[in-house]
């Protein structure tokens, strides 16, 4: 059975990992017969964000604690897993995605990563195995191979002034509708737009499912 690492950042739109495109995520991985693997940084949040008003709240909360949320409480700090303990990794997006696994949402194209993200990240490069992020968490990957020094291929959909910073930080953005995805061959990274486009959570389903069965196409 492949292994497949789902990298959380949270639990919500505003302050974590988007719920719909994690659930989705998992589900479609799932379907195909593939072990998802749950993680997140044992790290505090940015901030805390109440859904309903879309005001800080003034709380802290933990990035690992409220990942568990959605993985049920079969979760793992991120610090223990390897590219040696999976086949493929993915990242749902969502605002968490660019402030707690890195800091894209306030510092764009000197965004700095969180250290176990940018390792694990750089261990799946050099392993060679897949890796696909979707809306907002190619912008992590932009900078996790801008600091390699290598520049990707990735796609946030179609938003000029994302795709700019991006670019800025020397990936090649690539255009791509809600339900498509597009493939850096080169380093073998999916990426998709979902939120970044979608209008539903239905042409949100089509795009992840169709991301995650390149991912595990390209993890054999």
């Amino acid at each position: 059975m492949v292994k497949v690492g789902v990298v959380l950042s949270g639990c919500g739109v505003f302050d974590g990992a988007e719920v719909h495109e994690s659930v989705l995520t998992l589900l479609a991985l799932d379907s195909a017969g593939a072990e998802a693997v749950c993680a997140a940084p044992d790290v505090e949040q940015m901030h805390v964000i109440d859904h309903s008003s879309g005001e800080e709240t003034g709380e802290t909360r933990n990035v690992l604690v409220e990942s568990a949320r959605i993985a049920r409480g079969e979760i793992l700090e991120l610090s223990r897993l390897g590219a040696a303990d999976v086949d493929a990794v993915i990242f749902p997006g969502g605002f968490g995605a660019a402030k707690n696994l890195c800091d894209f949402a306030v510092s764009g194209a000197e965004c700095t990563v969180n250290p176990d993200v940018a390792r694990l990240v750089g261990e799946m490069l050099a392993a060679e195995k897949p890796i696909a992020a979707v809306c907002i968490a190619p912008a992590m990957l932009a900078a996790v191979l801008r600091d390699a020094g290598l520049e990707g291929e990735l796609t946030i959909g179609n938003d000029a002034a994302t795709a700019g910073t991006l670019e800025a930080m020397g990936a090649r953005h690539l255009a791509c509708p809600v339900d498509e995805f597009r493939v850096d061959e080169t380093h073998r990274i999916v990426t998709s737009p979902a939120y970044m486009l979608a209008g539903g959570i239905a042409e949100l389903a089509r795009g992840i499912e169709r991301t995650v069965g390149e991912l595990l196409r390209l993890a054999g």
